[in-house]
């Protein structure tokens, strides 16, 4: 995976506000899961900007997102619930981009998604 430009920003507010006194991978799952169900505002309209085999989304289609998967669904990637064909389904979060404006969604997103660019894992 290409990994993306260091932004020191935000890798200082994931290291002191999300993965803080994380020790192991469930901790560092659940620092993520909290602080992005703290910081996003649902429901909210996104767009899907690349298609993944485990989701059923097309690269443009829009969706709106409902709420965080359950915790127990998120420990090797953060999911969303999504209203879609009359049924509520999960996909990764890092596949959406939301097309409201509200500025904490729009952050703790793109820290989500900084995170997965650059490799780390849980």
């Amino acid at each position: 995976m290409a990994r993306t430009k260091k932004n020191h920003t935000r890798e200082e507010r994931i290291e002191n506000e999300i993965v803080v006194d994380a020790y192991g991978s469930e901790e560092r799952a659940m620092g993520w899961y909290y602080y992005l169900e703290d910081k996003i505002h649902f429901p909210f309209q996104a767009k899907c900007i690349t298609a993944k085999v485990v989701s059923p989304l097309r690269k443009g289609e829009s969706v709106e997102v409902r709420r965080l998967a359950p915790e127990e669904n998120c420990t090797t990637d953060m999911l969303v619930l999504i209203r879609w064909q009359g049924r509520n389904v999960a996909v990764p979060l890092c596949q959406l981009t939301p097309m409201d404006e509200n500025k904490s969604t729009a952050q703790a997103i793109a820290d989500w998604q900084y995170w997965v660019a650059q490799g780390y894992l849980f």
